[in-house]
């Protein structure tokens, strides 16, 4: 029996190189057809994140366009109301109020410096030199 298992073995031992070499071979001619494939993965995958970040973008892009516009009619009625307040402040004022409004200025007691024009476009420092008097 043992003579058998001698024998065996170097059976044993060819089958197994004769697989390895053909696992190795195969390996060989597989390799280069397995990094084109990946190659096409990688590919596929980078043009679906590009995709991706295409529609990213563009969704991006659709808010800022809608936020502007908001922006837009919130700057339009804002301006809307100003002009209104303003007409209404041009409407109510006359020559009337504006003089009486100076003369109730003049009558808080505040200091408040008048320049009038001479002739020699100086100003007239001395005109309220008296009124503390």
């Amino acid at each position: 029996m043992n003579k058998k298992a001698q024998h065996a073995k170097p059976g044993v031992i060819i089958m197994a190189v004769i697989l390895v070499t053909i696992l190795v071979i195969g390996m060989l001619f597989a390799m280069p057809l397995y990094r084109v494939w990946q190659k096409g993965q990688q590919g596929k995958s980078e043009l679906k994140q590009a995709e991706w970040n295409r529609q990213i973008a563009i969704e991006e892009a659709k808010a800022e366009l809608e936020s502007a516009k908001l922006k837009k009619q919130a700057d339009i009625i804002r301006a809307e109301g100003v002009a209104e307040a303003n007409k209404i402040i041009a409407e109510s004022l006359s020559a009337q109020y504006i003089q009486w409004r100076w003369v109730e200025g003049l009558h808080d007691g505040s200091s408040e410096v008048i320049y009038v024009p001479t002739e020699a476009n100086l100003p007239i420092l001395e005109a309220t030199r008296n009124l503390g008097d």
